[in-house]
């Protein structure tokens, strides 16, 4: 077994510290998969997502060579708030709306069985589509923060309790009242259509 891979992540960051930048390669390659997926569930756009994505390991690596790096092995969780950070201003500054998808990365616009078929067709799924995006982004912030790390990140709670700085407890309430807030939107526009 390879030594860089028994190491932990403070290890390699102290390793990277001494001169040794493939200790840090390592470290990217360790967290790559969660760090870029929390990104690109945030901001729906790949080359967006890569964006941020190398902005923010360029900001945790600025971090580590200042010396202001004191999270230990945890630098997985510390690298995603960062990357969840840098996501949060993309979407704000260029007020871009969160996809929310299932565990298998299904869009939940998708729900509505879309075929490619006639132009009306396609104005209907895009209407849908909006219908259900307009009530995720109407969540309080919080709660839709967690839906989207939790279900559509595939993030735990415990991740998400470290991401957030908020407690498991917490973050578990806020996805209950996240999904009955979506829940009584749909519910309630579905009664005003009739």
């Amino acid at each position: 077994m390879n030594q860089k891979e028994v190491l932990g992540d403070g290890d390699l960051i102290q390793q990277y510290l001494n001169g040794n930048e493939a200790a840090f390669e390592t470290l990217m390659k360790r967290h790559k998969n969660r760090v870029f997926t929390t990104i690109f569930f945030m901001v729906n756009d790949r080359y967006l997502a890569e964006d941020i994505f190398q902005e923010s390991f360029i900001k945790a690596i600025r971090f580590i060579q200042a010396g202001k790096y004191s999270h230990e092995n945890k630098f997985g969780p510390w690298m995603s708030r960062i990357a969840k950070n840098k996501a949060i201003d993309a979407i704000r500054s260029r007020k871009l709306r969160p996809t929310v998808t299932d565990g298998e990365g299904t869009s939940i616009f998708d729900f509505i069985g879309y075929e490619d078929a006639k132009a009306e067709k396609d104005m209907i799924h895009s209407e849908k589509v909006n219908y259900v995006r307009s009530f995720v982004h109407k969540l309080p912030e919080k709660q839709k923060e967690v839906l989207i790390l939790r279900h559509y990140a595939d993030l735990s709670f415990k991740e998400i309790a470290a991401m957030t700085g908020a407690n498991i407890n917490t973050c578990i309430g806020r996805m209950h009242y996240a999904l009955a807030n979506l829940k009584k939107m749909m519910d309630k526009n579905i009664m005003y259509s009739k």
